[in-house]
């Protein structure tokens, strides 16, 4: 079967699952409508305060809106947070204290965490060197969350259970909202006091609800990925508790200025832009995602989630084991992508990550994960994991190319 018939295949079969997405963005893009008539969002939000940023409007109205969304009592937006590893750290050394015990309930976190930790000793200011105890409850033989460890795992010193909702890079299938609700359930029974921290990255606008509405007490993600709706140039949210959001922004900030610094350099009306776009984009990645399951899948390679899994983030792992693979689905992605379709990537070691990995992706945004790009460490078994995507049309152009590079390696 020929690369063009076989996704023409994949649109018939998926297209009831392709509707119920539809239902979805629909469902989301309400919720945001709602938030931004109740906080009256008009032309004078765009506006931006210079300097220390004391009284913007907009960033101030964007809160609140984001607040809303996300089912949480307090947000905040900042462009000052460079990356949803920056938000995710600021939240964890807000509320961590020497002594207390932060333990990871979904097994180990995405590779860009372990410095932040002290799980590798090669960066200084981890959350180690404060005297902040780590634990992790491994995930059990069949890459799932070991509910029955998690029922007597939380104790009395333990401050914060940090969920990570997406997969990052292991194989193990990313947490819908029931299992997060499952989740904060089993910690809050063993331990009332001890917050609920939920890793958002990739997850945003997947479901109908986020985090915060099944009882998590904190959040944080990224602009660039799903909810600055592929425009947002930079930045990352922090949402929760208010009191826990105040505790990050000191750190993002300093004690006393909190959340009450820091300019907007004019990008508010994007950033209320990005958040109305964020459900459609996010229902085109999620169509991409079945399309490239359903294809690889029909092909014979091991994906997850498979092709008619509902899905719980934005992220498609598809196994192709040899490292030629990884490089040839790279390098024919990026040759399908509207900006540096010229370039080659090649394998890097990159800040912050263990392995080398190759990266594609000629985004709009540089590092965007919400427009279509692919990624993988170089190591068994060979993993690529792709993401994001502004229509899903383009991921159909772009599977082309790669199905074409791969009957090159197999001829």
């Amino acid at each position: 079967m020929n690369s063009q018939l076989l996704i023409k295949n994949a649109g018939e079969v998926l297209s009831p699952i392709f509707f119920t997405i539809d239902q979805c963005v629909k469902y989301n893009a309400q919720r945001v409508l709602s938030a931004f008539q109740k906080e009256r969002l008009g032309v004078h939000h765009f506006a931006s305060m210079s300097g220390y940023g004391h009284g913007d409007l907009g960033r101030e109205t964007l809160d609140r809106a984001f607040a809303e969304i996300m089912d949480a009592e307090a947000a905040a937006v900042r462009v000052q947070l460079v990356s949803g590893t920056h938000a995710i750290t600021c939240a964890l050394f807000g509320v961590l204290r020497p002594g207390d015990e932060m333990l990871a309930v979904a097994g180990k976190p995405y590779d860009t965490l372990e410095e932040v930790i002290g799980l590798r000793e090669s960066a200084s200011g981890s959350l180690k060197e404060f005297g902040i105890y780590y634990r992790e409850l491994p995930l059990t033989s069949q890459n799932t969350v070991d509910w029955e460890g998690l029922a007597t795992a939380v104790t009395s010193n333990t401050r914060v259970a940090f969920i990570q909702r997406s997969c990052g890079y292991s194989w193990r299938e990313s947490l819908s909202i029931a299992d997060i609700q499952k989740i904060v359930e089993l910690v809050k029974q063993q331990n009332p006091n001890t917050i609920c921290f939920v890793d958002n990255c990739y997850g945003e606008f997947v479901e109908r609800q986020e985090p915060p509405a099944v009882g998590a007490d904190l959040i944080a993600g990224s602009l660039i990925k799903n909810p600055g709706g592929t425009i947002v140039t930079a930045g990352g949210y922090i949402a929760g508790k208010q009191d826990l959001v105040e505790a990050a922004c000191c750190r993002l900030t300093a004690p006393g200025i909190g959340s009450e610094g820091g300019a907007t350099f004019n990008q508010n009306r994007l950033l209320f832009q990005g958040l109305f776009l964020a459900p459609q984009m996010v229902g085109e990645a999620l169509k991409g995602t079945h399309l490239v399951s359903y294809v690889f899948h029909q092909l014979g390679y091991p994906v997850n989630p498979l092709p008619e899994t509902p899905r719980r983030d934005v992220i498609q792992a598809i196994q192709l084991g040899s490292q030629e693979k990884l490089l040839a689905f790279c390098r024919a992605l990026q040759q399908h992508s509207p900006v540096g379709s010229y370039l080659n990537p090649v394998p890097a070691q990159m800040p912050g990550y263990e392995s080398e990995l190759v990266m594609a992706g000629g985004t709009f945004i540089d590092g965007s994960t919400s427009e279509l790009s692919a990624d993988g460490p170089l190591r068994e078994p060979y993993i690529v994991y792709c993401q994001g995507g502004t229509h899903w049309s383009h991921v159909a152009i772009a599977l082309e190319g790669i199905l074409e590079a791969f009957s090159e390696i197999e001829d």
